[in-house]
């Protein structure tokens, strides 16, 4: 199959063929990716090769499959529609000795709930957050921002303007999910009253997922 680049747009590079084989797509990409470090936009990708996004795609899901049967030390991870370098899941044990010294302290069981809270609500509110859980909830919102996990979404329209927040991309990252579409379907009445069942829902949705990355 060949992949034909957008006749529309002008090539900017000096005897490049009008077409570009796979093999060196894939090669681009994979520079691409790991330049950018963050995940990066499939329509950013296109729009470098000058391809569709269609075909962007297809490379990057092949490229993904292909890193994941190969055992590789690193993966391609789709996360809200952009794409990024990642080490393998079971590698963390080995990869954490690297940054030992800044090793961050587990998440506790409020923390998983508070988080379990604004993964489900997002936007929300710490006083909505309060509400479901009973207790106050200042210290586990103010962890989830430092830990990058949660973060600032603007202001409510309603008197005092309150803050809301909502899940980051490193939480999507951290727990393997695609994008928020990925969390475990819950009763609404595991959400309210808020007990440990979300929060633990969202760990093992987690493991899961590791473990068939690990097959």
């Amino acid at each position: 199959m060949n992949w034909k680049m957008r006749e529309s747009q002008p090539n900017k590079r000096k005897g490049m063929d009008t077409r570009m084989e796979i093999k060196e797509m894939e090669a681009i990409i994979e520079g691409l990716l790991f330049a950018s470090g963050d995940p990066l936009e499939v329509e950013k990708i296109a729009e470098i090769l000058e391809i569709d996004k269609k075909s962007a795609r297809l490379v990057l899901n092949n490229m993904t499959s292909n890193y994941r049967n190969s055992k590789r030390g690193i993966m391609i991870r789709e996360i809200d529609g952009s794409y990024q370098l990642c080490t393998r899941f079971e590698h963390y044990d080995y990869i954490r000795r690297l940054f030992e010294p800044r090793q961050k302290q587990a998440l506790s069981q409020a923390a998983f709930e508070t988080l379990a809270i604004i993964a489900y609500n997002q936007p929300v509110t710490r006083t909505k957050i309060e509400q479901i859980r009973g207790v106050n909830s200042d210290s586990a919102v103010t962890r989830l921002v430092e830990r990058n996990l949660v973060k600032e979404a603007g202001r409510l329209d309603s008197p005092g303007k309150p803050m809301l927040y909502e899940t980051t991309d490193e939480f999507l990252r951290s727990f393997g999910f695609k994008s928020t579409a990925d969390l475990p379907i819950l009763e609404m009445s595991s959400l309210f009253p808020m007990d440990q069942t979300a929060g633990n829902a969202i760990q093992i949705q987690a493991e899961e997922i590791k473990a068939q990355n690990n097959d």
